[in-house]
């Protein structure tokens, strides 16, 4: 029962040199100006940030649906959320 290991026949063997393969993996020559271009690109839009941002109003349907799961409402005197307010 089970699998058996499948012997090798004298007839088929590896080709040859195939156990002398060594696989190597070489990575295209890089144009230096265009890594170079694209570290400052990346650089400068990852490193923005706007000078005033603006609040953002959310829609009015989503203002709604808060209001009616309570999402909105606010206790002041709550004291979990004095630590916010201080």
């Amino acid at each position: 029962m089970g699998n058996k290991p499948g012997k090798e026949e004298p007839g088929k063997s590896e080709p040859p040199g195939k156990g002398d393969e060594i696989l190597v993996k070489v990575m295209p020559p890089v144009d230096r100006t265009y890594i170079r271009w694209l570290t400052r690109d990346l650089q400068r839009l990852h490193g923005y940030t706007p000078k005033n941002p603006r609040a953002i109003e959310p829609p009015e349907n989503v203002v709604h649906l808060m209001r009616l799961n309570g999402d909105l409402d606010l206790d002041m005197n709550d004291p979990d959320l004095a630590p916010l307010f201080r």
